[in-house]
């Protein structure tokens, strides 16, 4: 199967995640997927650059990494976990107006639809606090955030992508003309099946929801699973 005739996975991460966390996806992707995972400045081979602070600025950004990234791809489909949802909720808007791309499926997982706003917020609370609440949220402490360096390294990155989601509105109002598939983990505290199932109202196409095993980072133990459901997907 020639590149073109491929559906791009196109990857975007949860708060503080960088690239590099979908790469090893490719060896599950088979020959009917081209895993393509986009990096936000502020981590990784962009540690250096302003992290984005705002949805409407990272997704400008983040489309004119994609166009460079597809190639001569044309088929598209699109992941992302948690604040990457929502990124990848506003990023396929952008590449539905694209011409020549075909968008065939938007996969939001971890993430109640994007209308839905969490209540208990991070922002502006002390480091300490701040990284306590983060764990709450994501159901995980990042071990680097154990080391002070690492810690003084990552924690703007971290705070920036929190604030970016906790102050996040959809930048339209009309549904997404693109289907959409929810995922969850079953045992997820963070997202409820209900939460989960309200992507539903976000697309004018047809819509489905999918429970796996485990909790909030399911997808961190069953990527062979995921990939495997994804390529039915968008088969």
């Amino acid at each position: 199967m020639s590149t073109t005739d491929t559906t791009a996975l196109v990857c975007l991460p949860f708060a503080g995640a960088g690239a590099s966390f979908f790469r090893p996806w490719a060896a599950h992707a088979g020959t009917e997927l081209s895993i393509v995972p986009l990096q936000l400045p502020g981590r990784e081979r962009l540690i250096d650059e302003t992290p984005y602070d705002n949805v409407a600025e990272a997704t400008d950004g983040l489309l004119v990494q994609t166009r460079k990234l597809l190639g001569e791809r044309r088929r598209v489909a699109l992941f992302g976990h948690s604040l990457g949802a929502v990124l990848a909720f506003e990023l396929a808007r952008k590449l539905v107006a694209e011409q020549g791309i075909d968008v065939v499926r938007l996969f939001a997982s971890g993430s109640p639809e994007p209308a839905d706003q969490r209540q208990r917020r991070a922002t502006g609370l002390s480091d300490e606090d701040f990284l306590t609440r983060v764990e709450e949220f994501a159901g995980y402490r990042h071990a680097a955030l154990e080391d002070p360096e690492m810690r003084e390294m990552i924690l703007p990155t971290l705070r920036a992508d929190v604030a970016m989601h906790e102050n996040y509105q959809p930048l339209a109002d009309t549904p997404l003309d693109v289907p959409i598939t929810a995922l969850r983990g079953l045992d997820d505290t963070l997202v409820t099946t209900e939460e989960a199932a309200g992507w539903g109202k976000a697309t004018s196409r047809e819509f489905d929801l999918v429970e796996l095993p485990g909790g909030h980072m399911y997808l961190t133990a069953i990527a062979p699973e995921l990939l495997g459901r994804i390529r039915t997907a968008v088969r």
